[in-house]
């Protein structure tokens, strides 16, 4: 099991389109891949999950990657929040 916390740039928070990008990038890999933002934990390759957390530009969330390819996940899934979600 591979973590890190990364903070939400883009200017919208996790809303439709980024979520859907998020999901999209968790859903190439075999990992089981969560986030953590407040009190909730959140599917990273479920829409509706990522949506229900509610999270907004300037917060912090962790991601919890475990399974064969953690690492390769963990490194996509960061990258692909630090810069901007297609945003």
């Amino acid at each position: 099991m591979v973590s890190q916390k990364v903070k939400v740039k883009n200017p919208t928070g996790l809303h439709l389109r980024p979520a859907g990008i998020l999901c999209k990038v968790a859903m190439q890999y075999h990992a089981l891949t969560t986030f953590t933002f407040r009190d909730t934990t959140a599917n990273a390759k479920s829409v509706l999950s990522v949506l229900g957390a509610c999270v907004k530009c300037g917060d912090e969330i962790e991601f919890i990657c475990e399974g064969e390819d953690e690492q390769e996940a963990l490194k996509a899934l960061v990258e692909t929040v630090e810069t901007g979600l297609g945003e």
